[in-house]
């Protein structure tokens, strides 16, 4: 059975979630605090957390930030806010989603479900190599060879994504969606940033492998063949 943990300090909203999440067949676990919350994810095998930003003695975002750091698993954050800078304060504590109060339980329903088809196409390999090139979805860690890299979340999780996707090409809307969410308001060239950046990194570095544009389409990184 499939774990959620949902962390809220106002108890309607906890159980209406849980109420609404259990009758889908989820199994919930509750905490009223950021502090309680990581004592159950800890214990308990979560698949997902539902996190509200607002609480006591640790607010959302602290909470998705070590919920990052030390597991793998989808977090949405909700809020009250609808601020472009909520938001992106949420996404670069490294949440997958965002859903602003008041919301429809079935639409956090919906987004739950894709959070989960896309953390279970990929978690199973929390290790991605080609060539020399080694990238640890648990550390957080790049390594090429004898030397160790430590990258911003969202450059990390883009060149995550393509490792594990090789020779496959995504369009800049399918990255937006995977990498920062489906309620992300910038545009495209955000992508088109993140790729630049992460080939100024590595084409000195290594030639395990390319990110190639594909025009009218998006990207691909094709592993090089020795």
């Amino acid at each position: 059975m499939t774990k959620i943990l949902v962390a809220d300090d106002d108890i309607n909203i906890l159980n209406l979630v849980s109420i609404h999440l259990s009758e889908q067949g989820y199994q919930v676990f509750k905490a009223k605090d950021g502090i309680s919350a990581l004592e159950i994810l800890h214990k308990e095998d979560c698949h997902l957390a539902v996190v509200d930003v607002m609480m006591p003695f640790m607010n959302g975002y602290e909470l998705t930030k070590e919920i990052r750091q030390q597991f793998n698993i989808p977090v949405i954050l909700l809020t009250a806010k609808n601020q472009i800078e909520d938001k992106e304060q949420g996404f670069q504590a490294g949440t997958d989603d965002y859903l602003v109060k008041p919301f429809e339980p079935r639409e956090l329903s919906y987004r739950i479900k894709a959070l989960l088809r896309r953390y279970d196409n990929h978690s199973e390999e929390p290790i991605v190599r080609i060539g020399s090139t080694t990238i640890n979805k648990k550390s957080y860690e790049v390594q090429i060879e004898d030397r160790t890299f430590l990258l911003p979340l969202k450059e990390f999780e883009l060149l995550y994504f393509l490792m594990a996707n090789s020779m496959q090409v995504f369009s800049r809307d399918h990255l937006i969606e995977q990498i920062w969410g489906i309620d992300y308001e910038g545009d495209e060239r955000t992508v088109d940033v993140h790729i630049k950046r992460l080939r100024e990194r590595f084409t000195k570095l290594t030639d395990d492998f390319q990110i190639k544009t594909v025009r009218g389409v998006g990207y691909s990184l094709e592993a090089n063949r020795l």
